[in-house]
């Protein structure tokens, strides 16, 4: 078997709107309690007597988990169907966070964190192909970006839930609240909109293998591993270290994270335009090194920019604006692989790239404590770089049809 992919051509379907936000909403809380902890980490650890490094390992079990998860979901989807599978990952994230809400000690709390992960590495492949596979290739990448600008929201919401819901009622109300998102799954497996039709052939690793996509999928494992790397060794550390280490106070420290989602949120809907005008590669590689010099200034002018609160909001704004390339992962893994094993190979380079972020909180909190917030910053500073020259290492994917197996005798 080969991969059979199309020029690209005129298509005009609409919008699938209905499909677009059960995926969007899914991705929100999705996202949402996996960043969720970020914000809670200081109380969670007060409670459960935790040392500082072993906080730093509690951040990563779910992160660790989610390569796992997305696999043998991705997997799943292929074979059973993607609107069964969206719905068992959104309930599985639900039940982690009840679980890690109402547990008696950290052994519990850290299981309930693992499911955590489990489901949110399986939603964002689900999610994702079925919104590509529904939508136009002319606005695959618009379509995408659309659907990952919930990941800022997902944050802003943690944030909102972390610095302002948690000192009235506690942070186990807060991960037991996160639970009701339980609703939704209900509602998307209930949903008639939402395709179900497993593929003709059972997605398996020996379809890929024949189909030769492994060496595809290793090249966009690395970009994965660089670009996540970037906002995960930034976006873990430093919320505490804006509100401690820099005696910032809850509200210019909630202000600021705020500030660099709204910039992310903005840079992610115009990394989906760019992205259908001028391609996937020359997008990553531009708002690859708007991050870097926003995380440039932070780590080596930071005192400059603390005493002049309109150019620190600035940067802060800059580096979100850069973090949107991550929008453009959906449509960029769905033109990659084909319509037979595309939740598998999604949810396998996504997921596997996520979960070796598992190690970013120890790194940075490594390079923090040699070299302070320079050193700290400097580890998402180099995986920028790396990001902005590796993505072209792979082929570029703008406006073609998506790809399928092409079997001899087609």
């Amino acid at each position: 078997m080969t991969i059979a992919v199309a020029a690209q051509q005129a298509d005009d379907r609409p919008f699938p709107l209905k499909i677009f936000l059960f995926a969007f909403f899914g991705w929100t809380f999705d996202f949402y309690d996996l960043v969720l902890l970020g914000f809670l980490k200081e109380h969670v650890g007060h409670d459960l007597h935790l040392t500082h490094s072993a906080e730093a390992w509690m951040l990563g079990v779910a992160l660790g988990t989610s390569g796992l998860g997305g696999i043998v979901a991705g997997a799943l989807a292929d074979r059973i169907g993607k609107r069964t599978m969206l719905a068992s990952t959104i309930l599985l994230y639900s039940l982690g966070s009840l679980v890690a809400g109402l547990a008696p000690n950290i052994t519990v709390f850290l299981i309930g964190r693992g499911l955590v992960g489990l489901g949110v590495g399986g939603e964002w492949a689900i999610g994702h192909a079925l919104v590509a596979e529904a939508i136009g290739n002319h606005m695959r990448g618009r379509g995408s970006a659309l659907l990952q600008s919930g990941e800022p929201v997902g944050v802003a919401l943690a944030a909102v839930a972390g610095y302002l819901i948690t000192p009235l009622v506690g942070w186990r109300w807060v991960m037991i609240g996160s639970s009701a998102t339980a609703l939704l799954a209900l509602a998307a497996r209930r949903s008639m909109h939402l395709p179900d039709e497993p593929a003709a052939e059972k997605a398996s690793w020996s379809m890929v293998r024949r189909a030769g996509i492994g060496r595809r999928m290793l090249a966009a494992w690395v970009l994965g591993v660089f670009k996540l790397g970037t906002y995960w060794t930034c976006y873990t550390w430093l919320p505490g270290f804006l509100l401690k280490e820099m005696n910032q106070g809850v509200g210019r420290s909630f202000a600021w994270v705020l500030t660099a989602q709204i910039g992310q949120l903005s840079g992610m809907l115009l990394f989906g335009q760019a992205s259908d005008r001028i391609g996937r590669r020359p997008s990553f590689t531009i708002f690859s090194l708007i991050t870097a010099v926003a995380i440039g200034l932070l780590a080596f002018r930071c005192e400059v920019l603390s005493a002049t609160p309109v150019l620190f909001w600035g940067t802060m704004l800059m580096l979100g604006l850069g973090s949107g390339c991550t929008a453009g992962f959906g449509a960029l893994l769905a033109e990659l692989f084909p319509t037979e094993v595309r939740g598998l190979a999604m949810g396998t380079t996504y997921n596997l790239a996520r979960s070796i972020q598992v190690l970013a909180p120890v790194i940075v909190s490594w390079a923090v404590l040699r070299n302070g917030l320079s050193g700290g910053l400097g580890v998402p500073l180099v995986l920028a770089l790396a990001t902005a020259t590796w993505v072209w290492v792979l082929p570029e994917t703008r406006g073609i049809e998506l790809p399928r197996l092409a079997r001899e005798g087609d």
